[in-house]
């Protein structure tokens, strides 16, 4: 054998009980499992730790960090052998050729998904036309297998250039998209992905591409899906309470398509119980009409981590467009207006604000200043902050924000922690049109919590919420997901499965603390934590992480529809 990994505690990823054994791995397949006899080129002693299949993360946003990442950090860390990237509708292929189409592509991906322009411009380097240029760009070169979505957006713009935004596409461009979809499926496109939703804007303050289509557009390109094996559809429906026309749409994309629609996001919290209640309407109104939906889920509660610079939230607050066209300096002086303040606070009050950005300001706490005068305010409530500086929370903040040249960080209450929130997990994860996804690895680089979805799952939601068994919490994020996005040999430790494993500590593992670290290109900043527990995670085969740190050594592949997944069926 090349590897086995000796003296483990199975967890197979199919639910059944864990039992004491080893796993041989020849070739890059689990050749053997239980009693493994006789030499391998390499062994793990997993002294009685957990082996399990290696974790599956089906929302990502890896589509420029693998530029520059080979790792695909920090993903793989927390055990996640395999990723589905190119969510949402943003993607960097197919590309037309023109410079700025690919301008633009970049530049919308630093707002609608939090990545610092400077690393984008910096580390990606568009060379390549087609989808399956991209996709053939980083074969043998990523540490995880990664599969990748069809971007709407990149379809748009290719077919339509500068029309894209802002124009309806004529019936002959819609052809050409759909010709161009399947083309980029025959390629290794897993899927199509899209938005529809009032918080994805781009750069220039206008609605993202996808956003422009009409419904013959979108159920068009869904169609397109049908005709590709092992393909599905992604969507961002919106914000807030989804209602007949969000049903309809994401239902009617499912029978175009002729397979199941996967949406993001699906953030649980006892105050917005009447929300959440009517995003789970969508799968049993899509399942009454023989379609399949499943919303996404991530795994423990969600927090915010804002500045004035890039947080992409401040898009849906009415009024706020003007001000964050303006350059860092432009929106340092209008902080320091009270009349635009003014106006920015209207905004924040005004009730179509749809996700509450902002609201309850006296709640918000103050996370990071950096300057020595008003490093004393970090860890303080807005409140607090505003009582000592004789200012509202709202122009205490503003101040701040100026002062710091906008470095400021500073966060809401956490979404979904209170006892109550983790009830309804306990009923909304076992819904069976819910997935646990959402992480968003790979975007909103300042903003987001979630990417460590693995680990916080196992950890609060398996080990210290009791939601589900270890065995079960295992099955949710290997063949549960393996099996709805039709992954080929992938999610269970099973001879003939590929050899993704994950070994680890169930009794301590989860996400160690949160905070900035300076290690994007150009010098920028992402918000990253260490997992705890994790201690070999293997791909294929191959060891590529011991603890937090890589061995140097790669053993992903690009996962392309067709060859390295199946069709699944909505019966």
């Amino acid at each position: 054998m090349d590897l086995a990994i000796r003296n483990a505690i199975i967890v197979d990823g199919s639910g059944r009980a864990r039992y004491a054994g080893d796993v041989g791995v020849t070739d890059g397949v689990i050749a053997a499992v239980g009693i493994v006899e006789g030499s391998a080129t390499e062994e793990i002693d997993a002294h009685g730790a957990v082996v399990a299949p290696g974790f599956i993360d089906c929302h990502t946003h890896y589509d420029a960090q693998i530029c520059w990442d080979e790792m695909l950090s920090p993903s793989v860390y927390h055990g996640v052998t395999t990723v589905i990237a190119g969510n949402c509708g943003f993607t960097l292929a197919p590309l037309s050729g023109r410079q700025e189409d690919a301008d633009y592509l970049l530049s919308m991906l630093s707002v609608v998904e939090g990545m610092p322009i400077t690393s984008l411009r910096q580390a990606v380097r568009p060379d390549w036309r087609s989808f399956g240029e991209f996709l053939d760009h980083f074969d043998d070169k990523v540490a995880i297998n990664t599969a990748f979505l069809v971007g709407h957006c990149a379809l748009r713009r290719c077919v339509m250039g500068a029309r894209a935004t802002g124009h309806e596409a004529t019936p002959d461009e819609i052809e050409a998209m759909v010709r161009l979809l399947r083309k980029s499926l025959d390629e290794g496109g897993v899927g199509f992905s899209t938005s529809t939703s009032i918080s994805h804007s781009d750069h220039m303050g206008e609605p993202v591409p996808s956003r422009w289509a009409n419904d013959a557009e979108l159920m068009a390109l869904a169609g397109a899906v049908s005709d590709a094996p092992g393909t599905w559809v992604e969507i961002v429906p919106g914000v807030g309470k989804f209602g007949e026309r969000e049903y309809e749409m994401v239902t009617g994309l499912s029978l175009a398509s002729q397979r199941p629609v996967n949406w993001n996001a699906l953030f649980v919290a006892s105050d917005w119980k009447d929300v959440n209640e009517s995003q789970l309407e969508m799968g049993r109104y899509a399942a009454q009409r023989g379609a399949k939906v499943f919303g996404l889920c991530p795994a423990a509660p969600v927090k915010g981590y804002l500045n004035f610079r890039s947080s992409f939230v401040f898009e849906m607050i009415e009024g706020w467009k003007d001000f964050l066209r303006l350059s860092d300096e432009g929106r340092i002086a209008a902080l320091r207006d009270p009349e635009t303040r003014a106006k920015l606070w209207e905004g924040v009050q005004n009730p179509n604000n749809p996700t509450n950005t902002l609201r309850g300001i006296e709640n918000y706490r103050i996370e990071n200043a950096p300057s020595e005068a008003n490093v004393r305010w970090q860890g303080k409530l807005l409140s607090e902050v505003g009582t000592e500086m004789g200012l509202s929370p709202f122009d205490a903040l503003c101040t701040l924000a100026a002062d710091e040249d906008l470095e400021l960080t500073f966060s809401g209450p956490e979404l979904g922690a209170d006892e109550a929130s983790w009830d309804m997990r306990r009923e909304i994860w076992n819904d069976p049109n819910v997935l646990m996804g959402a992480s968003d690895a790979g975007a909103h680089l300042d903003m987001f919590n979630t990417f460590a979805l693995t680990t916080q799952l196992l950890g609060e939601g398996v080990r210290d919420r009791g939601i589900w068994p270890l065995e079960e919490g295992v099955r949710q994020i290997t063949s549960v997901l393996a099996d709805a996005f039709g992954l080929k040999g992938r999610g269970r430790i099973e001879q003939g499965a590929a050899a993704d494993l994950v070994v680890f500590d169930p009794d301590t593992i989860g996400c160690g603390p949160i905070a900035m670290r300076d290690d994007l290109p150009g010098g920028e900043s992402r918000l990253y934590g260490d997992s705890v527990g994790i201690h070999h995670v293997i791909v294929n085969g191959v060891p590529v992480a011991e603890g937090n740190s890589a061995t140097g050594r790669k053993g992903g592949r690009i996962l392309r529809s067709g060859r390295d997944t199946y069709t699944v069926a909505l019966d």
